[in-house]
């Protein structure tokens, strides 16, 4: 059967209205039974699958069936027994843990704010469950639609994978992916996904050994004589030695991403696909790119089209990667200015960008045309006194003075104790301070209603932190929608959305504001709340920033200027908050870089520039502040090990990282450049168990074996909004009385 002429890589499977969401949440909370999980998100799917078949999406398996209850990672793994959980309860056990079981480690999606669930491979048998997977293509059958089944790869899922080596067990592992091919082709599939974006990356081993693993591996696998047709998709970047290794393997379709962003990165690409796919494979074009907000430019994506097709005897039109990475609808906002709305595609709109740009519809081209022309002219986009501050700004990297010795010494004035106690920003977001807010954007409160109920949320989370013992306290972040969108939506240059939201993981989702133009500040942003906090306590209370390469990472980001560009943008704006919070005597100020890992580009030799001018924006930020002031930033659910050099070169005073779920293995890369005081976390907040004493003392007492006590911080991974009062104060109160047990040891 031929390959559709027009398809996706993927699409967003939480739901337009969060159906997914909500539906877990309330599983979660036993608010529903099984059986009312199970048909909510069966009823999703088909909704979903006729949704795209309007969209344009109507050939038998142009429908990828990317679907998951948490993790398309885990479910892999399920599926090809990898993991094993027999049932519902046990498969949520490895994502979130329980009282007695730790979950699976997290991290992210290669460049990408999504997280995945890392597989553990040990000496486990592999012993596949085709079953998970049969049951999602039979139920579309029944609603009359041929969908295509969906698997990360055999060497994806082994080089994401911890354990030790374990692409050791790549065979065993093809065998148990044939296995699963075989029960699809017996149950008459036709075409199966199978996504290996590891093979754009440099990960370990090195892309060439990795290349030479999936030729051998995918050789083996298309050798079978019982399995439906192969697509293998390529999203993120741009293939190098694994070019060659899966076209010589011979798929019957291969999907590479063709967005502008990975043709700027490889300008050679198209050239090097074309000479590398064979005649008989269909050559799956990645054209309209699924990894930002904005309309595509269907001209300039047709000129590549035709190129391809030129030297292609079979090529259809995709998106460059899943659309779980975007908002579902434009559609549904109706806020974003009109003009700024013609400038934009989400999933739907892209797919219908892509069946346009597939069939040559002229009246979309026109439409295209359009919006590239209009954005182009708009005064939106720019800010001549912004720009003219950035000019000022001198050249290569900055330098805040003295450097961390004097900085410490000045900073002994806090007379902090020993393995000082603090938490990373946010407190628990309860029901009532969610409705407080809606009313508040519903203007059914007014804002004195609305500030003096953040208020005496503000008063009960310090006076909580008190009780407890904490040193450096926090205000806890109740008026806060999100740490970036907070920020975004007080600064020029960004747009925000009511529905635009975007899974991060399991339930998790967020809204990423819109980078539209030159970014600044009109007005201090978070001094008030810091102050007011300050004001009920003696102790110290830390001002909280979100940092500009996080700001960034967690936005859709302009493509008509260099992102280095806005990064100095908003540094400079954020530089103003910290002078006003010193101002108003605040003397701890945290700069959150969570995502400083995550932007980092696929491919190694486009790392150095991409680390110089993110360390320089964030040093923009502080360059400035007093000695006395102790600049912290806190990094989480990444693996941080390969930048070390760069995170200490980011000059924190005091740096908080994620260490719980990984058992404090990030402090073995710690190295003598590495200067700053460090709190790695200690209490895994992503999951809803409560962390012993004792779990809390062994990690503590881990910790002191890297990092000597005068420099050791005692904090949780992230922050609290996302977990229940109950168990933040038995966690910090254990966390508290664990640092005292260590302490008294010393």
């Amino acid at each position: 059967m031929s390959f559709p002429h027009v398809t996706i890589e993927g699409y967003p499977r939480v739901g337009a209205n969060r159906e997914l969401k909500k539906a877990l949440e309330a599983y979660w909370a036993g608010k529903i039974d099984e059986a009312a999980f199970t048909s909510t998100a069966h009823s999703l799917r088909i909704d979903t699958y006729r949704r795209l078949r309007d969209l344009g999406l109507t050939e038998d398996y142009a429908i990828p069936a990317d679907v998951a209850y948490y993790d398309q990672v885990l479910e892999t793994a399920l599926t090809v027994g990898v993991l094993q959980a027999g049932t519902l309860d046990e498969e949520f056990t490895l994502c979130r843990g329980n009282a007695d079981t730790a979950p699976l480690e997290m991290t992210k999606w290669f460049d990408t704010n999504y997280h995945y669930l890392v597989p553990e491979v040990a000496d486990q048998a592999f012993e596949p469950n085709p079953e998970r997977i049969l049951t999602i293509v039979r139920e579309a059958a029944d609603a009359d639609v041929k969908v295509r089944p969906f698997l990360v790869g055999p060497v994806t899922l082994l080089a994401l994978a911890k354990g030790e080596n374990p692409l050791a067990r790549l065979d065993e592992l093809v065998d148990a992916y044939a296995a699963v091919l075989a029960a699809l082709a017996a149950d008459g599939v036709e075409w199966v996904q199978v996504a290996e974006p590891a093979l754009v990356a440099d990960l370990v081993p090195a892309d060439a050994e990795l290349a030479a693993l999936a030729g051998t591996a995918w050789t083996k696998l298309l050798n079978v004589d019982n399995r439906p047709n192969v697509l293998i998709t390529t999203p993120y970047g741009s293939l190098r030695e694994g070019l060659k290794a899966l076209a010589d393997a011979q798929p019957e379709a291969l999907h590479v991403s063709l967005a502008p962003s990975v043709l700027a990165e490889d300008p050679t690409y198209v050239d090097r696909v074309l000479e590398a796919v064979h005649p008989e494979t269909t050559l799956v074009a990645g054209l309209i790119d699924g990894h930002n907000v904005w309309a595509a430019n269907l001209r300039e994506r047709a000129e590549i089209l035709d190129k391809l097709q030129a030297g292609h005897p079979d090529v259809a039109v995709s998106t460059s990667v899943s659309l779980l990475h975007v908002p579902h609808t434009v559609t549904a906002e109706s806020n974003i200015p009109v003009d700024v709305a013609g400038w934009l595609a989400f999933a739907d709109e892209k797919i219908t960008e892509a069946v346009a740009l597939a069939n040559r519809d002229e009246d979309a081209f026109a439409r295209a045309d359009r919006a590239v022309r209009t954005r182009a002219e708009s005064e939106r986009t720019r800010n001549a006194e912004v720009a003219a501050r950035v000019a000022k700004l001198p050249e290569g990297q900055v330098q805040r003075e003295p450097q961390f010795e004097g900085r410490k010494e000045a900073q002994a004035e806090l007379g902090l104790p020993k393995l000082p106690t603090t938490t990373i920003g946010s407190f628990p977001q309860t029901q009532e301070i969610r409705k407080a807010r809606a009313d508040h954007r519903a203007g059914t409160i007014t804002d004195a209603q609305y500030t003096e109920a953040m208020k005496n949320e503000v008063a009960e989370v310090v006076k909580l932190q008190e009780d407890l013992g904490l040193d450096v306290l926090v205000h806890g972040e109740p008026e806060r929608n999100d740490m970036v969108q907070y920020f975004s939506e007080q600064m020029d240059g960004f747009i925000s959305t009511d529905n635009g939201w975007v899974q991060s993981y399991g339930s998790r989702c967020v809204r990423p504001p819109i980078v539209i133009g030159d970014v600044s500040r009109p007005e201090a942003m978070t001094v008030e709340w810091a102050k007011y906090a300050q004001s009920l306590t003696d102790k110290p209370v830390k001002g909280m920033l979100t940092g500009p390469v996080t700001i960034l990472a967690w936005s859709f980001k302009r493509d008509d200027v260099p992102v280095s560009v806005s990064a100095d943008q908003i540094a400079l704006a954020l530089a103003d908050e910290v002078a006003d919070l010193e101002e108003a005597g605040i003397d701890i100020i945290q700069i959150d870089e969570p995502a400083l890992r995550e932007l980092l580009p696929l491919r190694k030799d486009a790392r150095p520039e991409y680390l110089d001018w993110s360390i320089r924006s964030f040093r923009l930020v502080a360059v400035d502040a007093e000695p006395t002031t102790q600049i912290h930033t806190h990094l989480c659910y990444s693996e941080f090990g390969e930048i070390i050099d760069a995170v200490a070169a980011l000059d924190a005073d005091v740096t908080s990282i994620e260490a719980a779920r990984s058992k404090m293995e990030l402090l073995t890369d710690l190295n003598e450049g590495f200067h700053s005081d460090i709190g790695p976390g200690v209490w895994d907040i992503h999951s809803p168990r409560v962390p012993s004493v004792d779990e809390l003392t062994e990690l503590l007492t881990a910790a002191l074996k890297h990092v000597p006590a005068e420099r050791l911080w005692v904090n949780p991974d992230c922050g609290l909004k996302t977990r229940g009062y109950a168990e933040t104060n038995e966690s910090l109160k254990n966390l508290v009385e664990a640092r005292d047990r260590v302490v008294a040891s010393l």
